[in-house]
């Protein structure tokens, strides 16, 4: 996103697309958790469709806008971003099936990223029905926050399946592993933030040609929105 005379509306476009990404991925891991015995999220006001339920302070306001402010005024675009939203309060001995279940709820959310990409995808078609009625400011835009809304779907849903806890993919691959294996492997959690810093972010920036993390995301988030296209009946390439 370049820092040019339309940055304010691709902004927001941008925005819009990743908290509806955030939230609703958010809640469908409170949905899932309540569907297989726990309601804790219920509770504790957590099984919410606002956005504003599930914003951690540092996460998902503090440190994207000091990436967002500092790259604009730095490099006067916006080059990368990392957020994450407070998670929704799960209890895994309230789960009918603790292991099984704490694996389908954490499979929930990346799995809700994937439906509301390929929805965005679907959605292009009704978009350009009413080519005769807006603008093409308007529709642009239209069509700016659909790719957006299947490019954040993916990042989040992808980028959750990475097998580092708390990540969703670290709380699949603890469900998949045997007991006495999973317990020392979920001891990781504490670190799991400082480990993705580390992996994805700081060490591509000081080593050189370090960035297995940043090249497989990248590859796999092409694949993926091209597919996307292709399911959602838009073409697609590569």
């Amino acid at each position: 996103m370049s820092f040019g005379a339309g940055w304010l509306p691709e902004l927001l476009t941008a925005v819009l697309a990743s908290v509806l990404a955030i939230t609703l991925h958010e809640a469908a891991h409170g949905y899932a958790a309540l569907a297989l015995g726990d309601d804790t999220a219920k509770r504790m006001g957590r099984l919410s469709l606002n956005p504003l339920r599930h914003v951690d302070r540092v996460g998902t306001i503090l440190l994207p806008g000091f990436l967002l402010v500092t790259q604009l005024l730095t490099v006067g675009r916006v080059e990368f971003m990392f957020g994450w939203a407070k998670p929704v309060p799960v209890d895994v001995l309230n789960l009918r099936n603790p292991r099984q279940g704490m694996m389908l709820v954490a499979a929930a959310g990346p799995a809700m990223n994937f439906g509301l990409a390929l929805l965005a995808g679907l959605l292009i078609h009704p978009v350009s029905a009413w080519v005769p009625l807006l603008s093409p400011d308007s529709l642009a835009l239209f069509y700016r926050f659909l790719l957006l809304s299947i490019l954040a779907n993916l990042v989040l849903g992808l980028f959750n399946l990475l097998p580092i806890p708390p990540l969703d993919g670290g709380r699949i691959v603890a469900g998949l592993l045997p007991a006495p294996l999973a317990l020392p492997y979920m001891r990781l959690e504490r670190w799991g933030i400082l480990i993705v810093l580390l992996a994805v972010f700081i060490l591509p920036r000081v080593v050189d040609g370090f960035d297995p993390v940043g090249w497989a995301l990248r590859e796999v988030v092409a694949d993926a929105f091209n597919l996307v296209l292709r399911l959602s009946g838009n073409g697609g390439g590569r």
